[in-house]
């Protein structure tokens, strides 16, 4: 079975923090500013994540989304991590934050296998991603290899009933009530054993 990048968590990240008064951060400028604060060159900054000149250029200059891979790579040679590539430099310290999502808000963002719905969308700066998933698939056999990223991750069921998989422990069977912590850089995947799509909260740490 393949690894798959899990892009998709990358893109929810990047656009949490949207909002009128607050847009998400521009990755190519993030990158730019963090060479620059090193005073390195696109050359030093290509080699030093592996990367080619020309692909780090595109990247800077908003001309393609980088891979999760080539995130990653960025990170390693930034020495950061993937997150901090889309969170801005701290600022002053925010206290007493809050956001409330009703229960018919929330954008879907659909996948063959998943259907998320991110919660507290307005918050900027969140140390974790907390989303709702509606569960479409029903067999291993649906996902292009596991589903890893950065951070660990918190799994409660909602409704109906599922199975985790994890790429070093059984498959386990959880109800509507029960919930699974793990690090989510272990390969994970979540499957409907019920008739109709389970439903689940996901919380995911960005730090």
């Amino acid at each position: 079975m393949t690894e798959t990048p899990h892009r998709s968590m990358i893109q929810i990240a990047r656009e949490s923090g949207a909002s009128e008064t607050a847009p998400p951060v521009d990755l190519g400028a993030r990158v730019r500013e963090l060479r620059k604060a090193r005073n390195w060159t696109l050359e030093q900054a290509a080699r030093q994540a592996g990367l080619a000149r020309s692909t780090l250029s595109k990247i800077e200059n908003g001309l393609m989304s980088p891979t999760y891979d080539a995130l990653k790579k960025l990170a390693v040679g930034l020495e950061i991590t993937v997150p901090q590539l889309f969170t801005p430099p701290a600022g002053e310290k925010i206290t007493g934050r809050m956001a409330v999502t009703r229960a018919e808000e929330g954008a879907a963002k659909a996948t063959g296998t998943y259907e998320h719905v991110l919660l507290a969308d307005a918050l900027r700066k969140k140390q974790m991603l907390p989303y709702r998933a509606r569960i479409r698939a029903r067999r291993m056999e649906e996902f292009d290899g596991w589903v890893r990223h950065d951070g660990e991750e918190f799994l409660y069921v909602l409704t109906g009933m599922v199975r985790l998989f994890t790429e070093f422990y059984e498959p386990v069977d959880m109800r509507r009530g029960d919930s699974a912590y793990y690090d989510a850089t272990m390969g994970h995947n979540v499957v409907s054993l019920s008739d109709e799509d389970a439903t689940i909260l996901w919380v995911t740490s960005l730090v």
